[in-house]
C-alpha cells in the first residue's frame, strides 16, 4: 500500500477548490453579459394571463389578514378571554399573528396548527375533528390540529386563507372569535 502525504491530500483538495471557485466566477460573470436582458423579457412576455402555463389566485392582503386577525382578538377581549390569533394564507403560510395579553405560551403554536387545518380542508376544525373517528390518521398530518378554533377563509368558493384562535377555555369559544374575524372581512 502506497502512502500519500497529508501535505499532497491537502494541496489536492485546495485545488480542487481553487478550479471549483474560478469555474464559479465565470459562470457568474457570464450571467451578467449582454444576452440575459433578453431572457426575463421573453419570460414574462409568455408568463401573461393567456398561458395555460400559468394560474393565478387570490390571497388575502396584510391589511386584510391583520384587520381579520385584530377582529378576532377584539371578540375574544370582549368576552375576557386570553387567546393567541393566526392568519394563513392559502398555502399555510403565516401572514399574522397576534398573542392577546396574558394568552399561554402553547396558544400561538396551537393559533397557527388550527389555521393550517382549516385552510387546507377548507372547513372549520370543529367539524374536521369529528371527521377523526372514521379516519383517524388525519391527526398524524403534520402541522395540523383537530380541534376547534380554525375557520377558513374563502373567496368563490374555494379556500384563501385560515384564521386559526387558541388559549380560550373552550374551543368552541375559540371557534367562535375566529368566525367573528372571517366575518370582519366582510364589512
Amino acid at each position: 500500500m502506497k502512502k500519500t502525504s497529508r501535505t499532497r491530500v491537502l494541496t489536492g483538495g485546495a485545488v480542487v477548490a481553487a478550479l471549483a471557485l474560478g469555474g464559479f466566477g465565470a459562470y457568474s460573470a457570464s450571467a451578467t453579459g449582454e444576452n440575459t436582458a433578453a431572457a426575463p423579457a421573453a419570460a414574462v412576455a409568455k408568463a401573461d394571463a393567456k398561458n395555460k402555463n400559468t394560474t393565478s389566485t387570490t390571497h388575502l392582503t396584510i391589511e386584510a389578514a391583520t384587520k381579520a386577525a385584530q377582529a378576532t382578538l377584539d371578540a375574544a377581549e370582549k368576552e375576557n378571554q386570553r387567546v393567541s390569533v393566526a392568519v394563513v394564507d392559502r398555502n399555510g403560510n403565516t401572514i399574522v399573528t397576534l398573542r392577546g395579553d396574558g394568552a399561554g405560551p402553547q396558544s400561538y403554536e396551537s393559533a397557527v396548527k388550527k389555521a393550517y387545518t382549516a385552510v387546507s380542508w377548507n372547513a372549520p376544525t370543529s367539524e374536521l375533528a369529528k371527521r377523526l373517528a372514521q379516519a383517524p390518521n388525519l391527526k398524524d398530518i403534520p402541522g395540523t390540529l383537530f380541534l376547534a378554533g380554525g375557520a377558513p377563509v374563502t373567496a368563490k368558493g374555494a379556500p384563501i386563507a385560515g384564521i386559526g384562535v387558541a388559549g380560550a377555555p373552550s374551543g368552541d369559544l375559540d371557534e367562535k372569535f375566529a368566525q367573528a374575524g372571517v366575518a370582519s372581512l366582510g364589512k
